[in-house]
């Protein structure tokens, strides 16, 4: 017996279709599907979680030195006007050269994204700005199981109408 169910798809048609759902879960938090699929998810986000409690504090912090825009008190980019050798005026942007400390990951946590991207694909929520779902799963999911196992629950739906299949709900718990 193979160690996954097929579901009647080709293997890059599956693969798709389960990123979709493990992408769904990791932004809503529970999603409604068939029982096949819903226990297909289940060890894939499983998973998921695991790297991410076992990595979510695997960064070191530096300090970086980063030329920007200035900007003034009301958070508009300050410009000031010059004059070229041939007597044009335009704007420039004043910059500033400021220290800050940036989080850099480690090797294995690097790693552990880089698989965690296999797995999720990029979403835009309702404003059209593309969601970090890596970056979820590390600072809001991971600390929230780090204490317990089994992040998720499968709860078995009504049959569906049209076709008699099997209907579950999958949630994190």
């Amino acid at each position: 017996m193979p160690g996954t169910r097929k579901l009647s798809r080709t293997t890059s048609h599956r693969m798709s279709m389960l990123n979709n759902l493990v992408s769904s879960l990791v932004i809503n938090g529970k999603i409604e599907t068939t029982l096949a699929r819903a226990k297909e998810v289940k060890p894939i986000m499983d998973s998921l979680i695991d790297l991410a409690i076992k990595e979510k504090d695997n960064f070191e912090e530096k300090e970086k030195t980063v030329s920007r825009a200035k900007r003034d008190k009301n958070g508009k980019i300050v410009k000031e006007e010059k004059t070229s050798k041939n007597g044009n005026k335009y704007e420039v942007v004043v910059r500033e050269v400021v220290k800050e400390t940036v989080k850099v990951d480690k090797p294995s946590k690097l790693a552990a994204r880089r698989k965690m991207f296999k797995s999720l694909n990029k979403l835009r929520d309702v404003d059209g700005n593309t969601v970090d779902l890596t970056e979820k799963l590390f600072n809001e999911i991971a600390p929230k199981y780090e204490a317990k196992g089994g992040y998720t629950r499968i709860v078995r739906l009504v049959s569906r109408k049209g076709d008699g299949a099997d209907m579950a709900i999958i949630e994190l718990i």
